[in-house]
């Protein structure tokens, strides 16, 4: 088995975590100069009617299907691959990453005062064989008046981030209580990736 693994995702948190945890890794991203191009956005679709876990672990499963075979495309070095998802469920709604500001405070203001489901989702593919976790969180938040969202809005940290927020930055001060993985939230539960990665005889330090 090789020291390293291939991590498919463009959130720096999710290489920030794996770090954390001694894991030595390399991008394996979508869309690299000269290569064919991949609708990575649209790998997320919602399809009517889905449940928020039946949702996050499809995707997932996408998202790692289209990682094996660029590693395969690309004829890159046999390694693990790693892929996660992460997806905000208020009531049974999914809460995707907003598209613009507008929608961001439209999410936020739904959030405020409520608590939501965070659920990430991993999966790895490793010797031929695929391995797959889940892990769920509650979050509650404080209620939040308009001024406070429009400022949270316009300091950018919600755009990108499923729910439009991120725990590990300024919306920590809205947190009134959680339960679960912390780094669940953040992206990638460290917990069961460490587990799929001992499971399919990765090493780390």
């Amino acid at each position: 088995m090789p020291g390293f693994i291939y991590l498919a995702s463009q959130s720096p948190r999710r290489s920030q975590l794996l770090a954390q945890i001694g894991v030595r890794h390399e991008l394996l991203l979508p869309n690299a100069a000269g290569d064919t191009p991949e609708d990575a956005e649209g790998l997320e679709a919602v399809l009517p009617g889905e449940d928020p876990a039946v949702y996050v672990q499809r995707v997932t499963a996408l998202k790692l299907d289209a990682a094996v075979a660029r590693h395969a495309r690309r004829g890159l070095p046999d390694a693990p691959i790693l892929c996660s998802d992460t997806t905000v469920a208020l009531h049974g709604a999914i809460l995707g990453k907003p598209e613009d500001g507008q929608g961001a405070a439209r999410m936020l203001a739904q959030l405020a005062g409520q608590e939501h489901s965070v659920l990430t989702a991993v999966a790895l593919w490793a010797g031929g064989q695929r391995h797959a976790a889940l892990s769920l969180s509650q979050v509650r938040f404080a209620p939040m008046a308009a001024e406070q969202i429009a400022a949270y809005v316009a300091s950018g940290e919600p755009l990108g981030k499923a729910g439009a927020y991120g725990i590990q930055g300024r919306a920590a001060a809205w947190v009134q209580h959680m339960a679960g993985s912390y780094s669940g939230i953040m992206g990638l539960p460290l917990f069961e990736t460490a587990e799929l990665l001992r499971a399919a005889g990765v090493a780390f330090e």
